[in-house]
């Protein structure tokens, strides 16, 4: 069962989600005040985290930056509707999404759903004498079963969002990819899932990768990388 933590000062919402949350096999745990969110994420055993926009103590922004320093979790923001600059904001910080309020509950779940698939390795699965899948380039190599990612030797944290699109870009170096095609491929036809957030999610993962230059951008065209394999 995954354990999902929300953290939203409406002490109203959290125990009807939680029952709903039951149904989709998804334990919710709740916290009114950032402080509590923050010890309780420090405990482990999380597997992604709600947090809301306007929160007592800090902002939901600021909350997000907080954790981003210790933990790469999955994290959804839940915005006022119509506030697009609270999303924009939200995933600069490292979100992996987002949901607008007032939301639908089913709606929650499905985005944690996606969020969570992302989340997982398939390394358990996978027989010991599988044959490495990693993709390996100069100075960068991504490895999709342990979803770890090295720059230059350095391990790097990723949040779940920015491996799927370098591991998209990586596994066919050279293509073009266009705005439309990274959302399709990342998270299906979604309308509310603006092209801004490519961009703002491709701006993350240039400031990590650093001193790499490998997302190139083609004006009118969209996204690439440009690394040279390894040889072998």
């Amino acid at each position: 069962m995954h354990r999902i933590l929300l953290i939203d000062d409406d002490a109203q919402l959290g125990p009807p989600l939680a029952s709903y949350f039951q149904r989709f096999d998804m334990a919710l745990e709740c916290a009114l005040k950032p402080s509590e969110g923050l010890a309780r994420l420090k405990l482990g055993g999380l597997d992604a985290a709600i947090l809301d926009v306007m929160l007592p103590e800090m902002d939901g922004f600021a909350l997000c930056r907080a954790i981003r320093k210790e933990s790469d979790i999955p994290i959804i923001m839940l915005t006022a509707r119509g506030e697009v600059m609270d999303r924009v904001v939200g995933l600069e910080l490292g979100a992996d999404d987002y949901v607008p309020k007032p939301f639908e509950p089913r709606e929650l779940v499905a985005r944690l759903q996606t969020v969570l698939r992302r989340r997982v390795a398939p390394a358990a699965a996978a027989p010991s004498n599988t044959p490495s899948t990693a993709l390996v380039f100069d100075g960068l190599s991504l490895d999709p079963v342990t979803r770890s990612v090295l720059r230059q030797g350095q391990a790097l944290e990723l949040t779940s969002t920015e491996f799927d699109l370098l591991h998209l870009l990586a596994a066919q170096p050279g293509r073009v990819f266009t705005r439309d095609d990274i959302l399709n491929q990342l998270r299906g036809v979604d309308a509310e899932f603006y092209t801004r957030a490519v961009d703002i999610v491709v701006s993350r993962l240039r400031k990590k990768l650093e001193p790499l230059d490998c997302i190139k951008t083609l004006r009118n065209a969209g996204y690439t990388l440009a690394l040279a394999k390894a040889a072998p």
